[in-house]
């Protein structure tokens, strides 16, 4: 069960404003109504054939992150079709659609999720595989069932830190999920995240991390000015050509940029 040092309180840049409030109930508005389209929508997208549905879903995704206020890059392409082990650093909530925005995909989420409001019914539709943190002894299933899904074509979307930092500070890749793609010959897809100010620094205000509330974090978002999702997504590493999950693991983990060993947030009040 890993977890990140990083809180609120010592990590998260918030500076909001009384005059940025109508503009964030607009947008909050804005990103309720896409959610409840999405959920009643769905049976309809599901029965479209696989590449008009993928590119409504990616549509979907960037138009409900543009609806928060934040801008949306995207540097490079994954595969479009084929089982692939989707990979990436994580920060934020935000990190699931603009992971969908690239490639929709079965997404290895954590079972609290479920019961987020309308997001979790459209996590649990688009069939996520969950885990409960709580009980380790059902990782090898949860492996097994990220292999089936890489046999069965699909791409699976993980987190391999486990858990959300803040940006500033970075963790490192657990080696379960790459077993996975192993187990099922699949390639694995990095993809780099990044938050910043537009023209600007790295920004924390999209960190979803410690205590923070769901409700607290999506406030924080909406209420921020200039923020750009920068999402890119790195060259395919091969099946086969990592001898095992540790070298397949470090290689991921190198090429998104994380630190082989964690360092601390040097911006943390400790």
């Amino acid at each position: 069960m890993p977890s990140a040092p990083c809180s609120p309180q010592s990590c998260v840049d918030a500076v909001a404003s009384a005059s940025a409030v109508p503009r964030a109930v607009l947008r909050f508005a804005a990103v309720l109504t896409l959610m409840a389209a999405g959920l009643a929508l769905f049976p309809v997208v599901r029965r479209m054939p696989v590449a008009p549905r993928e590119r409504a879903v990616r549509t979907w995704c960037r138009t409900v992150v543009r609806a928060t206020g934040v801008r949306v890059r995207i540097t490079g392409a994954a595969p479009p079709d084929g089982g692939l082990l989707m990979v990436a650093n994580h920060i934020s909530w935000l990190d699931i659609p603009l992971l969908a925005a690239v490639r929709p995909g079965r997404m290895l989420a954590k079972s609290d999720i479920r019961r987020w409001p309308v997001a979790g019914a459209l996590t649990a539709l688009s069939g996520a595989l969950f885990i409960d943190r709580n009980r380790l002894r059902a990782l090898p299933d949860t492996v097994a069932r990220i292999a089936d899904g890489l046999r069965g074509g699909s791409a699976v979307v993980v987190f391999p830190e486990g858990s959300t930092w803040c940006g500033r500070a970075q963790g490192r890749f657990r080696r379960a999920a790459f077993q996975a793609a192993l187990d099922a010959g699949a390639p694995v897809q990095p993809v780099r995240l990044r938050y910043r100010h537009d023209g600007g620094p790295a920004s924390t205000a999209p960190a979803f991390v410690g205590s923070d509330s769901l409700l607290t974090s999506v406030w924080r978002v909406l209420t921020a000015r200039g923020l750009v999702a920068e999402v890119r997504v790195l060259p395919v590493l091969a099946p086969g050509g990592a001898p095992d999950r540790r070298a397949l693991t470090l290689a991921a983990q190198r090429a998104v940029g994380l630190p082989e060993r964690v360092r601390p947030d040097p911006h943390a009040h400790l």
